[in-house]
């Protein structure tokens, strides 16, 4: 969280705050496409009061940083990704509880859900802001060690989900996997790749550019499936929470799977398409330069001024196109 608030460049943060398309986005994304995900698919499969409360804890979570490693794999806008999970962070302070409040109405009568601490939840998202506004500050007072400290935390976060991976490979031996219900798979399936759908459909409703339909796709779908499982490990015993406790890791590979095809897919098909809009745009530019300085000259072309003789001045006037 650290490297994603030294991300944050100041000018382009103030752009995004003057139109804040971002900060709707995130809002709609995260707060209404996705819980409304998860929501419909515990209906449709008719999970339990333990699975559905696990799935809509993590629909209703924020935008992960995973993202943003996404995010700049397939060109995609870094100041838009980042200002998207930011607020849809500072956003879950407040809607998160109430997401979870309303959708789980469903099972509101299971004790398990009259155990969700809506204040600790508040809390745990709280305690996720401090290091974003640091980043901030960082890069307002010391941008050379901001820019590092980017790099650092992109590597480091590849180096934390192959670790990750590895671990919930150990983790998931053939008992825990077996009493996994078959129906939490294929949501674990399913939602990551309705989040992506979905986003980039939001994104084509807004008219954005292709690199921010890419981008707003991977946002919408990549939840923190980190705090979702810290809420649930510090939120509920686990006599109570069962196998359900591997709900979020089991999303966190789905959602990276499906969207290291989504990245493969565009470094096969998309990528020149994007070389091409730059080179596009340069020559819009140059068209736009060349155009303005001509328009200049004809406008300070006032005449010409001769000698003919001695002590004599002539001048002769230039009609000039407006």
């Amino acid at each position: 969280m650290l490297g994603l608030g030294c991300a944050v460049q100041p000018g382009q943060l103030g752009g995004q705050l003057r139109r804040p398309v971002g900060v709707l986005l995130a809002l709609l994304g995260q707060f209404l496409l996705m819980p409304l995900v998860a929501f419909l698919l515990a209906l449709l499969f008719a999970l339990d009061d333990v699975a559905a409360v696990a799935v809509l804890l993590c629909g209703c979570c924020p935008g992960g940083n995973l993202s943003n490693l996404l995010a700049v794999l397939v060109d995609g806008d870094m100041t838009l990704s980042v200002v998207m999970t930011a607020s849809s962070t500072l956003l879950a302070l407040v809607l998160m509880p109430l997401c979870l409040w309303l959708l789980s109405r469903a099972w509101i009568r299971a004790p398990l859900v009259q155990l969700l601490p809506l204040g600790a939840v508040s809390l745990t998202l709280g305690s996720t802001l401090l290091p974003i506004g640091l980043g901030l500050l960082l890069r307002y007072k010391r941008p050379r060690v901001a820019d590092l400290l980017v790099k650092v935390s992109l590597w480091s976060l590849l180096v934390t989900l192959v670790v990750l991976f590895i671990l919930t490979g150990t983790m998931l031996g053939p008992e825990l996997l077996a009493s996994i219900p078959a129906s939490v798979y294929v949501v674990a399936i399913l939602m990551p790749m309705a989040g992506y759908a979905s986003g980039y459909g939001l994104a084509t409703l807004f008219h954005l550019p292709p690199h921010c339909k890419r981008t707003v796709s991977l946002e919408t779908g990549c939840q923190n499936v980190q705090l979702c499982t810290a809420i649930l490990k510090l939120t509920f015993p686990p006599e109570l929470i069962g196998s359900m406790y591997m709900f979020p890791l089991l999303y966190a590979l789905f959602q990276a799977a499906e969207a290291g095809l989504f990245v493969l897919a565009y470094k096969m098909f998309g990528q020149d398409t994007y070389k091409q809009e730059l080179l596009d745009e340069e020559d819009d530019t140059d068209i736009s330069y060349k155009k303005l300085k001509e328009e200049e000259m004809a406008d300070t072309s006032y005449g010409t001024v001769t000698a003919k003789e001695p002590h004599t001045v002539c001048m002769e006037l230039a009609q000039t196109a407006l």
